[in-house]
């Protein structure tokens, strides 16, 4: 046993040596910018038998170098920029989070709670609460990851071990929930939409791989729970803190004052979920879809969640701030809101070249090129059942090293994969279930993913010298464990014949 542990420690600190030699992430980005604009320019003169199923055409690579192509490119710069998703999502939600972790409020919370929390049971906390995380769709990348590192570095262990415990229960087990999301039925309507080119009468329900998610989350938990405390703590022992100390927050002893602020806070904040709560329950909520429901994207719930939690980290921050005499005006809040936005300012520097790289990357078509000709080929080979789920697993995870969306591939694949797999009696919710397990196993090892660079600056601040490298070396042991052991979860699961969610089956058409 010892001398695998040295094996497997020799291979990461490869990893990591390795890794650490690469450019900047925002010069990898621009560096793939210019790979795809080349790749375009030639793949463009070759004629593709692949089908893409959006159009029911065969896919044409576009030539992004091209007059028009680049006076276009151009033209659109500052709204790729301005439009790319993530930046939005976490630099509206860090100003309400800047201000309660600045006014003291977060610090002051995870004091208290630290103060009941067991030493031993803070790895399964952590990875399960990144895991809830995903119900507020990105919220786990903006929230959970960073305070995972300060609760690990306030109990006295490695900040480093906390982000990648984190990092793996929000984005490697981001498929494993047992609170439906909104991801639930965004995928349902590109598996219906698939299924329906076979069987135009056919309804799948939007919860169908409910149950094997919720089952799941044990699983995630239980091998985030090993790795941390048995495979990357003890890596990091070595590793120094070096971070600038007025950017690692202090865990004093709260004062009396401290105290009630925390409790005026806290209350205030519950009050705000009460009163959310409140607006939702009525059947004619406003918040709700036209068709009353909660967790369709139709929902403007569903579309307020940034927002959301943005008012419910500005609120109680700024109550805190107030009543612990950390404010004295207005002012003491915008200086929160822009500390807050100076600690984002090197992810905003990355988010602008992965922005653009993304943007070619999809208007080039060379994605869907990519996901198209590897499903065919899988499709080709006619493999029994499991060998043919087990495929798309590790197919899909390895798609996802080059095309981050969940959605964005479903919407690619699913009309390929659904349809096929119907064809060998394979249903269309084990399908899902299948890519959604593969989706989610590869996104902590790939630097293109949006929220890979942000997690780095998270660790920047107590080890100075963390790269991509250092990143991947901490979860490229979470992949190999999840993507092979939720496999055979999901293998087991289906053989024992454990229902996978509502209104759902294994085999087509249903028995």
């Amino acid at each position: 046993m010892e001398q695998r542990a040295t094996w497997t420690t020799r291979a990461l600190d490869k990893v990591e040596k390795v890794g650490n030699k690469l450019p900047d992430p925002a010069i990898i980005f621009f560096v793939c910018l210019l790979i795809v604009w080349g790749l375009s320019a030639l793949l463009s003169n070759f004629t593709f038998s692949a089908i893409d199923p959006r159009t029911g055409e065969a896919v044409v690579v576009n030539n992004l170098l091209t007059g028009d192509s680049l006076a276009d490119f151009l033209s659109r710069m500052v709204k790729i920029f301005t439009g790319f998703a993530p930046l939005g999502v976490v630099l509206v939600a860090m100003l309400g989070v800047g201000v309660a972790e600045h006014s003291g409020f977060i610090s002051a919370g995870l004091k208290r709670m630290l103060d009941s929390t067991p030493k031993a049971m803070l790895t399964p906390m952590v990875i399960l609460v990144a895991i809830v995380s995903h119900t507020a769709t990105d919220a786990g990348y903006v929230l959970v990851i960073p305070l995972a590192g300060v609760i690990f570095y306030a109990m006295g262990r490695h900040p480093l071990a906390g982000i990648a415990a984190a990092f793996a229960g929000v984005s490697g087990g981001f498929c494993a929930n047992f609170i439906p999301s909104a991801i639930d039925p965004l995928l349902q309507s590109f598996t219906q939409s698939a299924a329906q080119i076979i069987d135009p009468e056919i309804q799948i329900n939007p919860l169908n791989n409910w149950f094997f998610n919720s089952a799941s989350t044990l699983l995630i938990v239980g091998i985030g729970w090993y790795l941390t405390d048995k495979v990357i703590e003890p890596r990091l022992k070595d590793v120094e803190i070096d971070g600038d100390p007025n950017e690692i927050p202090k865990f004093d002893e709260l004062n009396e004052q401290q105290s009630k602020a925390l409790r005026w806070a806290s209350w205030t904040m519950v009050a705000g979920i009460v009163a959310l709560v409140a607006i939702l329950y009525p059947s004619d909520s406003p918040m709700r879809s036209p068709d009353g429901q909660l967790t369709s994207f139709a929902a403007p719930v569903m579309q307020s969640i940034v927002p959301l939690i943005f008012l419910l980290f500005l609120l109680p921050g700024v109550v805190y701030g107030y009543v612990s005499g950390t404010f004295k005006s207005t002012k003491d809040m915008i200086d929160c809101m822009t500390k807050a936005m100076q600690g984002m300012s090197y992810y905003i520097v990355m988010a602008f070249f992965c922005a653009l790289f993304i943007d070619a990357f999809g208007k080039s078509n060379l994605g869907a090129l990519l996901a198209i000709e590897g499903a065919q080929v899988l499709k080709a080979l006619q493999l029994p059942s499991m060998v043919t789920i087990v495929g798309i697993i590790f197919l899909t995870a390895f798609v996802n090293l080059f095309v981050g969306s969940s959605s964005a591939k479903w919407a690619l694949l699913g009309p390929i994969f659904v349809p096929m797999l119907m064809q060998l009696n394979i249903s269309p919710d084990l399908t899902q279930a299948a890519y959604r397990l593969g989706d989610s196993s590869s996104n902590i090892i790939t630097p293109l993913m949006p929220y890979f660079p942000l997690v780095v600056v998270y660790c920047q601040r107590y080890v100075k010298s963390t790269g991509i490298g250092t990143l991947l070396s901490m979860m490229l042991p979470f992949t190999i464990s999840i993507l092979l052991l939720w496999t055979a979860f999901l293998l087991i699961y289906w053989g024992l014949g454990i229902p996978l969610g509502i209104q759902a089956s294994y085999v087509y058409p249903a028995g």
